[in-house]
């Protein structure tokens, strides 16, 4: 089954999203892991791995499809 062919939210853990719903908030790398209570670098990974999960090339691509999928609202 390609990655088309599935819905791509499934594959986000519940922590990754929170994490985009921070950085859409314009939460920077350092209040988020002090919000969330975990290091800097546990949020970088998060992001790290959410981006390779989605396919795309950063943040910001993540961000748009993430509110494209209905993952995070504005």
């Amino acid at each position: 089954m390609s990655r088309s062919q599935y819905n791509r939210s499934s594959i986000l853990t519940k922590r990754e999203r929170e994490v985009f719903g921070l950085l859409l908030q314009d939460k920077t790398t350092k209040d988020i892991a002090g919000e969330l209570f975990i290091s800097e670098k546990t949020v970088r990974n998060h992001i790290s791995n959410a981006i390779q999960k989605l396919g795309v090339k950063g943040r910001s691509q993540a961000i748009v499809e993430l509110l494209r999928m209905g993952e995070l609202s504005l």
